[in-house]
């Protein structure tokens, strides 16, 4: 049996044998992200030749110790793929994300991005999103009145803390709000009232963005939902 690493693994790598030389790649974040970014890294010194922009300071960081060459974002108008992850995902490519906090620039990068693949091990499929606890960035000045509004859609609120206990500010500057609401039955609802709060930044629902995904699974097959599904 397949352990998570080797799920994420195995997902990540398939994900970069989409990637081809002359293109412009996002480089998303999170645990799965990582393994993408070293098969990207070990393909750039074997000969490919692309652009990359990454979606946070720890995969920028990790990007450059992987010799995957960045270019600055104002040099580049759209991107060709992006490979990311998720923390939750149904069967209709919605998908939660944002466990890393990075999710408002992994959404700006995707909304300019000709193809998001998704990558994530099975554990990750849901029949209904929710379990999960939904983040959403939020600004720092009154953001206990921001947490009110969010409660007020029917949930409750914590906000991020680092490990230290003080409280989690994104690469942005920004809070995150993760907002448990259990079963999110009608998503593209909640992404319209989350999105109606001021102070409210931008929220980890991605609703009809995402192209395709590859699953990693226990059994050591890779199973792929979206377009050119297929299995081995």
């Amino acid at each position: 049996m397949n352990t998570e690493y080797n799920m994420k693994q195995s997902a990540a790598e398939r994900a970069a044998g989409y990637v081809q030389s002359g293109m412009k790649v996002g480089l998303g974040t999170g645990s799965t992200a990582y393994y993408a970014i070293l098969k990207i890294g070990e393909m750039v010194r074997a000969g490919l030749d692309i652009q990359a922009v990454a979606t946070s300071r720890a995969s920028e960081e990790l990007a450059v110790q992987q010799g995957i060459p960045l270019t600055p974002v104002r040099d580049i108008d759209r991107l060709d793929l992006t490979i990311d992850g998720a923390d939750e995902l149904d069967g209709m490519l919605r998908l939660i994300k944002g466990g890393g906090g990075a999710l408002l620039r992994e959404k700006m990068t995707a909304y300019r991005s000709d193809k998001l693949i998704i990558i994530a091990d099975e554990t990750k499929e849901v029949p209904v999103l929710g379990a999960f606890p939904l983040p959403v960035e939020i600004i720092p000045f009154a953001y206990e009145w921001t947490v009110q509004s969010l409660k007020e859609l029917g949930c409750s609120v914590q906000i991020r803390r680092d490990r230290e206990g003080a409280v989690y500010e994104t690469d942005n500057g920004n809070y995150i709000a993760d907002c448990s609401f259990g079963r999110i039955s009608e998503p593209e609802e909640l992404a319209a009232g989350l999105t109606g709060i001021p102070g409210v930044v931008e929220h980890g629902l991605f609703l009809g963005m995402a192209d395709q995904a590859i699953i990693g699974c226990r059994d050591g097959s890779v199973r792929i939902i979206g377009a050119d599904s297929a299995s081995e």
